[in-house]
């Protein structure tokens, strides 16, 4: 059957409006960065117990004092668990994609109920915004808007229109005709019976829809922090890709907290919006301790206790900012492998003791290849040459700078415990059902996998086995529980890799040099680093690490202090005080 190329076809648009509409896109960029990193900086200005108290007292005139009191436990409880900066990077993020979704989801909703010809077209559209995968979204606003939160922008308010859209629509659908048929009758212009009649009817379901766009613009924010966006998401998938469990649940739960705030206070504030149910709720009678907690203060006492809140926040935040300028800002793009994240770590303390604003990405290969390409990612230090990550190169070395190698030994293998009987990748040939027919992989971009599926599985017979795509976290985590169990395991692994130093495992022999010779990795940086980073470029290009440094890094920085890796780097520091004047000198 003919296959169509589809495929071909949007990358051929893709390409074309990146190459063509990039003053657009730039200025969109620019925009959207702007009031993210705007709002976000606002949000973290003022101490978390000014901004925790504001939000308090907001709770308390829309929902009473029990919801204030337990939105400010809430949001202590954030502050606690260290996560108050992430958190506030995913408030501004969420707020602006769901303002940018309501913008264009409530006119659109308003005009497919009064237009059904609109509807007839919005309809099959909103179902594709809604039903295609998020990720897919990012594939072509990388390309458009590079890494960091504009694209995850983009995504989330592509994905969170629909709600918005819909529930508008069938709000203003539900209005009693007869209603708006005797404000037709008494000559009522037809703009003032949308804005006297039919929204304010149908404000409560409107409000159900921006809930859910909120809601929903939440849920994107590990989205968004896979391609370089700071805040909670980008905490939730470092913790995912480095299996680091007790990050995962702090930045989980403060998700969940943010959530439940979000959710009562855009819940109560359709309630107080909306005239009939504001009576029907003002009708309902309590006693007792029930009327204290559901006690709501006068709009007039809310509307002064939030503006002296907001002052003394506001006052507080512009007091504690204050100070001297920060150095020049550097980005660090780093994928989840453990020699990339103990070297990128190594060097962000060497660079903020130099004076150098430090901020680390941490993406895919394939979207971290194309922020250096873009000049989004200033360097990147685990770069494999010439064939695990060849076909990302190709694709951008015309705008990336090969600053040097700083490991000359690098080889892939796939490994297996050191019990088996298996020495080499010949003899897993028809061993298949001992392994449950599988070799368990990594993340589906790596070099390794492709390298695997193309040329060690055809050169040796293999084919009787299931490559498993999964993350180098998910991967190490099978490895521990097989190892423990006592279970035969094959799983793609590489060197340098703490992992032959704590699991009982050993690489299996490659007579047919399927996965080619050693590999060396170099440092990349973006086109015109070595100009703009002279000095970072000198040390950089000296840079080397052999074995007997870099694994007691990585062990210090991934395992011993996981989730703490400054004091892992610390302590490495304070073990090698020459190797590290070396790096600088």
């Amino acid at each position: 059957m003919y296959r169509l190329p589809l495929g071909d076809r949007v990358t051929d648009a893709v390409n074309f409006l990146t190459k063509h509409g990039k003053p657009v896109f730039s200025a969109i960029s620019d925009v959207v960065g702007g009031v993210v990193h705007g709002l976000a900086h606002v949000l973290n200005a003022p101490p978390s117990l000014a901004l925790a108290a504001l939000v308090a007292m907001a709770c308390w005139w829309l929902r009473g004092l029990a919801a204030g009191v337990l939105a400010f436990a809430g949001l202590i409880l954030i502050d606690s668990l260290g996560q108050w900066n992430a958190a506030m990077e995913t408030l501004a993020l969420v707020l602006v994609s769901s303002v940018a979704a309501l913008i264009v989801g409530i006119p659109l909703g308003v005009l497919s109920a009064r237009v059904p010809a609109v509807s007839t077209v919005a309809r099959p559209v909103l179902d594709f915004m809604q039903t295609m995968p998020a990720f897919v979204y990012l594939i072509p606003a990388i390309s458009f808007f590079g890494l960091g939160e504009v694209p995850g922008v983009v995504a989330t308010m592509i994905f969170a229109i629909p709600p918005g859209a819909r529930l508008t629509e069938l709000g203003i659908k539900q209005v009693d005709r007869e209603t708006v048929e005797a404000a037709e009758a008494f000559g009522t212009p037809p703009g003032r019976v949308l804005t006297r009649v039919q929204l304010p009817l149908a404000l409560p379901t409107i409000m159900t829809g921006v809930n859910q766009v909120i809601m929903l613009s939440l849920s994107m924010v590990v989205v968004a922090g896979m391609v370089g966006a700071e805040g909670l998401g980008a905490n939730v998938f470092g913790a995912i890709t480095q299996y680091n469990l007790g990050a995962g649940a702090e930045s989980g739960l403060a998700v969940v907290v943010l959530a439940i705030i979000l959710d009562r206070m855009t819940s109560a504030l359709g309630t107080r919006l909306a005239p009939a149910a504001r009576r029907s709720a003002d009708r309902v009678v309590h006693g007792g301790v029930t009327n204290v907690l559901r006690y709501r203060p006068r709009p007039a006492f809310a509307l002064s206790g939030v503006v002296v809140f907001a002052l003394l926040a506001t006052t507080l935040g512009i007091v504690g900012t204050g100070g001297g300028s920060k150095g020049k800002p550097i980005t660090i793009g780093y994928i989840p492998w453990d020699e990339d994240i103990a070297v990128t770590q190594l060097w962000k303390s060497e660079l903020e003791k130099r004076g150098y604003a430090v901020t680390l990405r941490q993406v895919d290969a394939g979207p971290l290849f194309a922020g250096l390409g873009q000049g989004d990612i200033d360097l990147f230090f685990d770069a494999w040459l010439p064939a695990t990550h060849a076909d990302y190169y190709d694709k951008y070395k015309d705008r990336i700078e090969d600053i040097g190698v700083w490991y000359d030994k690098a080889s892939m293998q796939i490994a297996v415990p050191k019990t088996d009987p298996a020495n080499s990748l010949a003899d897993l040939k028809g061993q298949s059902s001992r392994f449950k027919g599988r070799i368990v992989g990594i993340e589906p971009g790596a070099g390794e996998m492709k390298i695997v599926k193309n040329k060690v599985q055809p050169a040796y017979g293999l084919t009787d086995y299931k490559v498993v795509q999964s993350s180098t976290a998910a991967m190490l985590a099978e490895l521990n529980r097989s190892v423990q169990n006592k279970q035969p395991v094959a799983v793609t692994l590489w060197k340098p890799h703490w992992a032959y130093t704590k699991f009982p495992i050993k690489p299996l022999a490659d007579p047919q040099n399927a996965f080619g010779a050693a590999e060396k990795i170099h440092t990349l940086g973006r086109q015109g680093f070595a100009k703009d980073f002279p000095q970072v470029n000198g040390w950089l290009k000296k840079f080397t690490m052999p074995d007997e440094q870099l694994f007691p890094l990585e062990d210090l920085v991934v395992n011993k202090y996981k989730g703490k890796e400054a004091q892992g780097v610390s302590e490495w520091e304070k073990q090698n005080p020459a190797i590290v004047k070396k790096l600088t000198g």
